[in-house]
């Protein structure tokens, strides 16, 4: 069982790159590019060579191609010892298009272009014309070289780039005291016991911390990337898109590390180093000490996976409590009216779309006096009620139905009519035989119903204006943003793959011909 379980784990990983493979493939070939700035109000208000260029930048952030310019290049010279930064700074005021090649220019202009060709780039020249006084094209010459990624290069940069682990070497070397620090006393603990691991020269200052926010102990040496969000969340990496809090800010007194004191919503243990802040900055000069000055703030609401999972937790658990004995008893009473009432609510739920139940539900609520719009900062718990039983009614009907299956399969088995004619009482045969054979197949789903909890419902989120997870990757698609697009596939499939596996394990406790220590024969 231990060699089928780390097959299967592998071949999972396997499907995983293929599925995240196969996502790159429809986004980044079978979809026209130009989609991306469907929704840019900035590409609405650049022309011509100024837009030319603001494209291929773009491309180049969204993941389309690798973008090269000449005034990068002539900085890559410098770092490479072929030219000196005197140097680099007049031949850039001269510019890089053919008006301009004045002998200073036009050996470099020609070297990057022969450079680039030759690593298979296309480059680009876009050249200032003048009609009189005007200039036509926009006014902004340029050149560049592009280059479209191949998908094995996509891949391999996405899945190395996955975790990222916190160093005192990932900001400017000219930091003095560069290192580590660990402290039994968090400086933010205000002189209680609080231990903490704080860092000079690393991203974050604070790489491991306590808190009294769940889950109590933070770490930041570790992070998980799935890709930079463009237009969902601009700037901000999609895991961290799932996981931060959301709502309106949740005010504290805070003791910055000027010493001033003030109410502010400002996560002192969340911030990260931001190069010059501090000098530019008035604001950051009078609370920080450093240029550790890009903080989160707190909030009063949940995250998004944070509000999907609680509502598909409990919609869980209430769908097994009511579908389980349900589904039990309809077995029990094949054919008589539990049994048709039961298959009513079942096709009744396979029938109508979710979203006209949903619908009519909602309808319902409002009747009632129910909220039925999700409200963040609304102190009332009742905002939960109509989502969860939304999300719960069609999974009741799905254990419902197989139950009823699994059960009546069983009661037609062989050892059951032995048991039987050895004197066994229904009772027992029910309990001790057919109960613990049906509930094999139905263990195997608990995990993935657990961990699919985080997925969100993508209806029933919109439906209510729940701040879920499930609405994540509808808003992505509608705004075009690959990387959350492909960061919550993958998130799906990982899901995916975890639900078998600890399903299997699962199973494997409770079904006695399935042990971890069999040897194969």
């Amino acid at each position: 069982m231990a060699k089928y379980l780390l097959k299967r784990l592998f071949y999972g990983i396997i499907c995983i790159i293929i599925v995240v493979a196969i996502v790159m493939v429809l986004i980044y070939s079978l979809l026209p590019k130009q989609r991306i700035f469907a929704t840019d109000a900035t590409f609405t208000k650049v022309l011509n060579n100024t837009r030319e260029t603001y494209m291929n930048q773009k491309w180049e952030d969204y993941g389309y191609q690798d973008y090269v310019t000449y005034q990068e290049y002539l900085g890559e010279l410098v770092k490479r010892g072929e030219l000196d930064e005197e140097t680099r700074e007049s031949v850039a005021k001269l510019g890089d298009t053919a008006e301009k090649d004045k002998p200073e220019t036009a050996v470099l202009t020609k070297q990057f272009q022969e450079e680039y060709e030759a690593k298979g780039y296309t480059v680009t020249r876009l050249d200032t014309k003048k009609v009189g006084r005007k200039v036509v094209n926009g006014g902004n010459a340029a050149m560049f070289a592009t280059r479209p990624k191949p998908l094995t290069d996509r891949l391999w940069k996405y899945f190395t780039g996955l975790l990222s682990i916190d160093s005192i070497h990932n900001v400017e070397e000219d930091i003095p005291d560069r290192g580590l620090t660990f402290t039994l006393y968090d400086p933010l603990a205000e002189g209680k016991f609080s231990p903490a691991i704080i860092g000079n020269g690393t991203t974050h200052k604070y790489l491991l911390y306590f808190d009294s926010e769940f889950p109590y102990i933070h770490q930041n040496i570790i992070s998980i990337r799935l890709g930079m969000s463009y237009s969902v969340s601009s700037g901000v990496d999609v895991f961290d898109t799932m996981t931060r809090s959301q709502g309106s800010y949740v005010l504290r007194q805070v003791t910055f590390p000027t010493g001033l004191v003030e109410s502010s919503a400002d996560n002192l243990h969340t911030a990260t180093y931001m190069s010059g802040s501090r000098d530019s900055n008035m604001v950051a000069k009078d609370r920080f000490t450093d240029d550790y000055t890009n903080v989160d703030l707190y909030r009063a609401g949940r995250s998004k996976l944070g509000y999907s999972f609680i509502m598909g937790i409990i919609s869980s658990a209430i769908a097994y409590c009511l579908g389980l004995p349900i589904g039990l008893l309809m077995a029990r009473q094949k054919d008589k009216f539990i049994d048709k009432l039961g298959t009513v609510y079942i096709i009744f739920l396979i029938a109508v779309p979710s979203l006209a139940y949903i619908f009519m539900l909602k309808a319902i609520g409002t009747r009632m006096g129910m909220p039925t719009t999700f409200d963040m900062d609304s102190p009332s718990k009742l905002i939960y009620v109509m989502p969860i039983i939304s999300l719960a009614m069609p999974t009741i009907a799905n254990l419902m139905k197989w139950t009823r299956r699994y059960m009546i399969d069983q009661m037609n088995s062989d050892y059951v009519k032995f048991a039987r004619s050895g004197g066994l009482t229904e009772n027992e045969i029910f309990a001790k035989h057919i109960l613990k054979n049906a509930a094999i197949p139905i263990v195997h789903g608990i995990p993935g119903t657990i961990l699919f909890a985080m997925v969100g419902a993508i209806i029933t989120e919109r439906v209510y204006v729940v701040p879920g997870a499930g609405n994540l990757l509808t808003e992505a698609i509608n705004k075009y943003d690959n990387s959350v697009i492909v960061g919550v596939a993958l998130f799906y499939a990982v899901l995916s793959v975890l639900s078998l596996v600890l399903g299997d394990i699962l199973m494997a406790t409770v079904d006695p011909r399935i042990s971890f220590s069999t040897k194969d024969r």
